[in-house]
C-alpha cells in the first residue's frame, strides 16, 4: 500500500492510479535466476528463437551422437574380424547337454547382443553429455551475459559503468575490453558536449545581462517616449526569455553529470519549499493548488531535487486551463520508491506527443504559438535530474486534458 496522500487534511482524495503505479509502463519479466532457469527460458523460446546456449548444447549432442556410433561400427567390424580369426567358420562346439552348436550361430548372438547393449549405453551416455554440454555452454557463455546486462543497464548519465571482465584473454575478454573501449570514448564525447553546453551558456550570461541593465536604464528615463518605452518592454521581455534559456541549459548540463552530493532529501519537504515561492504565481494565475503529502526520502542533491519539483509545478501552472484551473501535487512512498507526482488541467494531450515532451525544446503542437511561457527545456531537466538519481519519470494523459507526470526515485536505505 502506497504512503503518498496520507499528509495534508486539504488534499483531495487519492487516485487509484497513483497508488497502484502507472500501468503505461511497460514492465520487463525478470530473467529466471540460475542454470536450471535459463534452460526453462530456452525451452519456452523454442518456437521462436534458439539461444546459442541451446545450439551449442544440440550440437555438442549430435557430435558426441555421430562419434558413438563411428565407434560403435569400428568396434562391430573389429570383434567379428576377431571372431572370425578365433573360431573359423564351419568349426562346431560341443555344450555340456551334449548339443553341438555352429559357431556362426554362437557369433551372430554375440554380435547382436553387444549390439543391443551398446546401443542402449551409447543412448544413455548421450543424454549425459547433452546435460554436461548445456553446463559446459552456459559456463563458456557466462561472460556474455555480464556484457549484455552491463549494456542494457547503460544509459547517458551511466557511461562510466565498464565490464571489467577477468579471465583468460580469449576472444570474449577481446569483445568485452573493445566494448569498454568504445564506452570510454562515449563518455567524453558527452562529457565534452556538456562541458560545450555549460561554458557556452555561462558566456551568453554576461552579455544578456548587459542588455538587461540597459534596457532597464532606458526605460527608467523619464524623456524616453512611450513608443521607445513599449520597444525596450518587448526586448525587455524577450532579453528575460533567453535568460530562462540559459539558466535552463546550464542546469540541464549540471543535472547530466554524476552526482557529487548525496544526502538524505524529504521530497514532501521540497514541495513545501517550492509551493512557498510558487504560491503567489498559481495565485495570479487563478489556479487553485492541492497537496497530498507524505513522507518519502531519496539520496540525492537537494538543489537538483527542488529544480526537479519545481519544473514540474511551474509547468503545471503555466500549461493549464487559466482561471479556475487546478494542480494536485502528492509526494511520498509509491511501491517501495520515494515519489513525487504533479497533475494539472489543461488542453488535451494526444498519447503520442507525452514522450516528445520530455525533449528539449518540444512542445504540444497548441503550444508552439505561445513559446514565451517558459523556455521549452522544463520536462527535460526533469528527466535529467531523475535519471542522475537513478530514477524513473514518465506521464499519462488526464482525462479531460491535462498531465499526470510521475518521478520515481529509490528509497534511502
Amino acid at each position: 500500500m502506497s504512503d503518498i496522500g496520507k499528509g495534508d487534511a486539504k488534499g483531495e482524495a487519492r487516485r487509484p492510479g497513483f497508488i497502484t503505479g502507472s500501468t503505461t509502463q511497460p514492465m520487463t519479466a525478470p530473467r529466471p535466476e540460475g542454470r536450471g532457469g535459463a534452460f526453462m527460458a530456452d525451452l519456452r523460446a523454442l518456437p521462436g528463437r534458439v539461444s546459442v546456449r541451446l545450439r551449442l548444447t544440440l550440437l555438442y549432442g549430435v557430435l558426441f551422437l555421430l562419434a558413438g556410433l563411428l565407434l560403435l561400427f569400428i568396434t562391430h567390424v573389429l570383434l567379428a574380424q576377431v571372431l572370425d580369426s578365433v573360431f573359423p567358420p564351419g568349426l562346431q562346439v560341443h555344450t555340456p547337454g551334449g548339443l553341438i552348436i555352429e559357431t556362426e550361430v554362437l557369433k551372430s548372438r554375440a554380435m547382436k547382443e553387444l549390439f543391443g547393449r551398446s546401443m542402449l549405453v551409447l543412448a544413455g551416455v548421450g543424454v549425459m553429455a547433452l546435460v554436461l554440454g548445456y553446463f559446459v555452454a552456459d559456463r563458456a557463455l557466462s561472460p556474455l551475459q555480464k556484457v549484455t546486462a552491463t549494456a542494457r543497464r547503460l544509459s547517458e548519465s551511466t557511461l562510466h559503468e565498464r565490464i571489467a571482465l577477468e579471465g583468460p584473454a580469449d576472444e570474449i575478454k577481446e569483445l568485452a575490453d573493445t566494448f569498454d573501449a568504445m564506452l570510454e570514448r562515449l563518455g567524453n564525447a558527452f562529457d565534452a558536449q556538456r562541458r560545450f553546453v555549460a561554458n557556452a551558456s555561462h558566456e551568453l550570461r554576461t552579455p544578456l545581462a548587459i542588455n538587461r541593465t540597459l534596457l532597464e536604464v532606458a526605460l527608467g528615463d523619464p524623456e524616453a517616449s512611450p513608443d521607445l518605452k513599449a520597444v525596450g518592454r518587448t526586448l525587455l521581455a524577450n532579453n528575460a526569455r533567453h535568460e530562462r534559456l540559459i539558466e535552463g541549459l546550464l542546469l540541464l548540463a549540471r543535472s547530466e553529470r554524476e552526482l557529487t552530493t548525496r544526502v538524505p532529501v524529504d521530497l514532501a519537504e521540497v514541495v513545501t519549499t517550492v509551493l512557498k515561492t510558487l504560491g503567489d504565481a498559481a495565485e495570479e494565475a487563478g489556479i487553485t493548488v492541492h497537496t497530498e503529502l507524505a513522507s518519502g526520502t531519496t539520496l540525492g542533491d537537494p538543489v537538483l531535487l527542488e529544480h526537479l519539483v519545481s519544473n514540474l509545478v511551474d509547468n503545471a501552472i503555466k500549461h493549464n486551463t487559466g482561471e479556475g484551473g487546478q494542480v494536485w501535487v502528492r509526494a511520498g512512498v509509491l511501491d517501495g520508491s520515494a515519489a513525487v507526482q504533479v497533475e494539472n488541467t489543461g488542453p488535451v494531450v494526444p498519447a503520442y506527443e507525452v514522450d516528445q515532451l520530455f525533449e528539449p525544446f518540444r512542445r504540444l503542437q497548441q503550444d508552439r504559438v505561445e513559446s514565451a511561457k517558459g523556455s521549452g527545456l522544463g520536462l527535460s531537466i526533469v528527466r535529467s535530474v531523475v535519471r542522475a538519481h537513478r530514477g524513473h519519470v514518465y506521464a499519462t494523459p488526464r482525462p479531460g486534458g491535462g498531465l499526470v507526470v510521475t518521478a520515481r526515485m529509490p528509497l534511502a536505505s
